[in-house]
C-alpha cells in the first residue's frame, strides 16, 4: 500500500497545516483527485494524490502540522500515475516501481498541487488487464505476512442508506466528526455536512460547533460563513463566557475577524500557524535587522478625489480605487527613485528592472502581502482590477504561494480603518513602505484663503541603508505632488 507523502510545495516552505480533508477511509480515489486541504505559511493549497485506489488511512487530523516528506494518506491496490515524481521525496512505491522514459512521454498525472506548476499530460489508456485485476491476483501479488501477524482488517463498507461521499457532498466537504447528543443529531441531518468553504468548517471545529445541527441558508441547504456566525451569535448570547477578553465581539472573533480557540476562564488563544505566523516571524525579523526611519506629509487630495470621480463617471463598468491611483503615483516615484525599489543583501543592494508591487490585506488569518507582478506595465485601470482581485482571493485563502512572495515594494492604505497615519513596518527584505491615511475635510490654506480640503497624510518608512533622508524626502514629496496635481502627473506617464 504506497504512502502520499506531503510534497515539496515551493518557495522554501518546509511544512504545512491540515485543514480539511476531502476524502475519508474507504472512499475510492482517481489520480489527480483533491484529496486534502492545507495551510501553509503562504495560503491554502489544494493538494491531488497521484494514486489511485481505496483511501486506507488517513495519517493526520485536521488541525495538524505536517512537514514536507510526512505521511498524508496510504492507498490500497493503489498503484503512481505514470510519469510521477512527487519533488524531493521518493515513495517506497516510487522507488520500487521502474520509470517512463521521460517526464514528457509518460501518461497519466504529472501533477503535484493543482495550479502550483503543475502539467496536465494526456493520459494513455491503461490496459484492460491492469484495470481488471481480479482479488484473487490482488491477494496473491499483496506480501506474506509473518505469522502471528492480523490480517489488516478490510476497509469498512459505506451503508447504502448514507449519501456517497463524492455524489451527495459539495466539493470541498468531509463528513463532520464531532459528536452531538442524540436528540440533536435525530433533529439534525447525518452524513457530509456540505460547507461553502474548508475555512467555514474550520471555523466551527475552533469555535466547537456541531455543523450538523446548523441550519445553512445557501442552497440546498449549504452551510455558509454568516450560518456559523449566527450560532456562534445564538450560543454566546445564551450562555456569555465567563472573563471574556478584551476585544471580542459577540461572534466569538477577534476584532480584526480572527478565529481564536478557547483558552480557559478569562482569556482566548490564538495558534500561531499558517499565514499568521510566516507574518509574525517576517515582520519581527524586520524590527530587528532594518535600521528604519519614518518621513510623512499632510497633502491636500481634493484634486485626487475629483480625478477618480472622472475617471469612474467615463467608464464605471472599470471601477478605479483610490489604492490604485496611490499606486500609479508609486510606480511614477520609484522610476524616478529607484533606490527604494531595492532589497537588502549581505553585501549588496540589488536593484531589479521590474516593480512587483506588494499591497497590505487584512484577512481572517491575519496580514498578508500580496503581490502584483510587473505592475509597472499595467495601465491604471489593470492595476486597480489587479488589487481587486488578489485582496478578494486573499481573503477567500486562495491566493498561490507565488503571489505572497517576490514584492520589490509595497502600498497600504491603512485609512480604511479610520487612522491618519501609522509607523508602519518593512515588508522584509523589501527597503521601503508607502501608507495611505484616512481623507477627512480639514481646514487647508488656499492662496492666502483658509477653505475646507480634503486631506490625507502618506507615510514613507524606509531602510536607512538604502538611501539617505533626501531620497526619501524626495520620492515621497514627488508623490505628494501628483495627489495634489494629478494632471501635473501626466507627464510623467
Amino acid at each position: 500500500m504506497p504512502d502520499f507523502l506531503l510534497p515539496d510545495l515551493g518557495e522554501g516552505l518546509e511544512e504545512a497545516e491540515v485543514l480539511a480533508w476531502r476524502v475519508q477511509v474507504g472512499d475510492r480515489v482517481a489520480v489527480d483527485q483533491v484529496i486534502v486541504e492545507v495551510e501553509t505559511a503562504k495560503a491554502a493549497v489544494e493538494v491531488p494524490v497521484p494514486f489511485a485506489g481505496i483511501v486506507a488511512q488517513l495519517h493526520a487530523a485536521p488541525g495538524t502540522v505536517v512537514s514536507v516528506g510526512q505521511p498524508l494518506i496510504t492507498i490500497a491496490a493503489g498503484e503512481p500515475a505514470a510519469g510521477f515524481r512527487e519533488p524531493g521525496v521518493v515513495t517506497g512505491a516510487a522507488a520500487a516501481a521502474p520509470g517512463p522514459e521521460s517526464p514528457a512521454d509518460a501518461g497519466g498525472s504529472g501533477s503535484v498541487l493543482v495550479g502550483y506548476g503543475t502539467t496536465v499530460a494526456p493520459r494513455r489508456a491503461r490496459r484492460t488487464p491492469r484495470r481488471a485485476a481480479s482479488p484473487a491476483a490482488a491477494r496473491a501479488a499483496a506480501p506474506d505476512q509473518s505469522p502471528g501477524t492480523a490480517p489488516a482488517a478490510p476497509a469498512e463498507p459505506v451503508p447504502e442508506t448514507s449519501p456517497a461521499p463524492q455524489a451527495a457532498a459539495a466539493p470541498g466537504t468531509l463528513p463532520e466528526t464531532s459528536a452531538g447528543s442524540g436528540a440533536e443529531r435525530a433533529a439534525g441531518r447525518t452524513g457530509p455536512v456540505p460547507v461553502i468553504s474548508p475555512l467555514v468548517r474550520k471555523l466551527a471545529r475552533d469555535a466547537g460547533l456541531d455543523l450538523t445541527v446548523i441550519a445553512g441558508t445557501g442552497p440546498a441547504g449549504l452551510v455558509r460563513r454568516a450560518d456559523v456566525h449566527a450560532a456562534l451569535a445564538r450560543r454566546d448570547n445564551a450562555a456569555p463566557p465567563a472573563g471574556a477578553g478584551p476585544g471580542l465581539d459577540t461572534n466569538g472573533t477577534g476584532a480584526n475577524g480572527m478565529s481564536t480557540t478557547g483558552g480557559g476562564a478569562g482569556g482566548t488563544r490564538i495558534p500561531l500557524r499558517g499565514a499568521r505566523r510566516a507574518m509574525a516571524d517576517k515582520l519581527t525579523r524586520s524590527r530587528r535587522e532594518i535600521p528604519e526611519a519614518t518621513v510623512w506629509v499632510d497633502v491636500d487630495a481634493t484634486g485626487l478625489l475629483a480625478a477618480r470621480r472622472e475617471l469612474n463617471a467615463a467608464a464605471p463598468e472599470q471601477p478605479v480605487s483610490l489604492l490604485a491611483l496611490l499606486a500609479r503615483f508609486t510606480l511614477l516615484a520609484l522610476r524616478r527613485y529607484p533606490e527604494l525599489n531595492g532589497r537588502i543583501g549581505p553585501d549588496e543592494i540589488t536593484i531589479p528592472g521590474h516593480v512587483h508591487l506588494g499591497f497590505a490585506a487584512q484577512t481572517e488569518r491575519g496580514l498578508v502581502v500580496p503581490v502584483v507582478r510587473d505592475a509597472h506595465q499595467l495601465t491604471t485601470r489593470e492595476l486597480s482590477a489587479a488589487l481587486a482581485a488578489r485582496t478578494a482571493a486573499a481573503r477567500d485563502g486562495t491566493l498561490a504561494p507565488s503571489d505572497l512572495t517576490g514584492g520589490t515594494f509595497t502600498v497600504n492604505n491603512y485609512g480604511v480603518f479610520g487612522v491618519d497615519g501609522s509607523a508602519a513596518i518593512i515588508n522584509y527584505p523589501e527597503v521601503a513602505i508607502l501608507g495611505l491615511g484616512r481623507v477627512i475635510d480639514r481646514p487647508w490654506v488656499v492662496g492666502g484663503q483658509v477653505v475646507v480640503r480634503s486631506v490625507t497624510e502618506l507615510t514613507l518608512a524606509f531602510d536607512h541603508r538604502a538611501c539617505d533622508g533626501g531620497t526619501a524626502g524626495g520620492f515621497l514629496r514627488y508623490i505628494a505632488d501628483c495627489i495634489e496635481s494629478p494632471v501635473a502627473a501626466l507627464g510623467d506617464l
